[in-house]
């Protein structure tokens, strides 16, 4: 039998509310890292995980990437997915 599909709804705590789906996978985190480059821009960088746990090992990578790409400094954030079985009335920021 097919899994039932879902939304996914992350809501950051600077407001960015970013809603995924519909999808059968069972993520239940949004990692973000806002990288703020030398120059004065950022780069953005997200995804979602199956765990919480893989979700905090993309600090690592935000760390590493510091100096290898030059950035002045970053902001990492890691949010719990909230399920949803209808799509929500609007979908800001969707991918």
């Amino acid at each position: 039998m097919a899994r039932k599909k879902q939304y996914l709804t992350a809501t950051l705590p600077d407001g960015y509310v970013k809603t995924i789906g519909p999808t059968a996978v069972e993520f239940s985190h949004y990692w973000r890292i806002v990288a703020h480059l030398s120059k004065g821009g950022t780069e953005v960088f997200w995804g979602h995980t199956k765990s919480l746990a893989e979700a905090k090992k993309k600090r690592n990578a935000a760390i590493e990437a510091v100096a290898r790409r030059g950035w002045t400094s970053y902001d990492f954030d890691v949010v719990e997915l909230v399920k949803t079985s209808e799509q929500p009335d609007r979908m800001l920021n969707d991918c």
